[in-house]
């Protein structure tokens, strides 16, 4: 699971309230040409399950919490996302499905791509044969 981390954001204390922020190609390791969000899953739901030939993301929880399993073929870690300040980035060419979203959660998830569906793997016995 090469450079797939967990990255640690500023964040400012202050008492009326903390601040957190992302830059592009400072915290995160590319520049940001899209950003989604993910809320209201429904209990049990699962999202993604997929992987992308080029893009990479950053995915952060905004609100509540949800787990990032990623499987790059050989190996599969989880990694339960619970706060606002850190986020996981995911470079190209893993498998990542996000589930256990906890009520009203809020996934933040930065692109360094465009939407482009040719861009996807979809089926993960293929993607396994493309790591091999």
């Amino acid at each position: 699971m090469q450079d797939l981390k967990i990255i640690n954001l500023p964040k400012i204390l202050d008492r009326r309230g903390n601040l957190s922020f992302i830059e592009s190609e400072n915290h995160i390791p590319f520049k940001i040409e899209r950003c989604h969000w993910i809320y209201d899953v429904p209990g049990g739901e699962k999202r993604g399950g997929h992987a992308y030939r080029e893009n990479q993301e950053f995915i952060v929880a905004l609100s509540g919490s949800f787990d990032v399993i990623v499987n790059d073929g050989t190996e599969e870690k989880i990694y339960h996302l619970n706060r606002s300040y850190y986020g996981l980035y995911v470079p190209a060419m893993n498998w990542r499905q996000m589930e256990n979203f906890s009520t009203n959660s809020l996934a933040l998830v930065l692109s360094s791509k465009k939407y482009n569906a040719e861009d996807y793997i979809r089926d993960f016995t293929y993607y396994k044969t493309l790591k091999q």
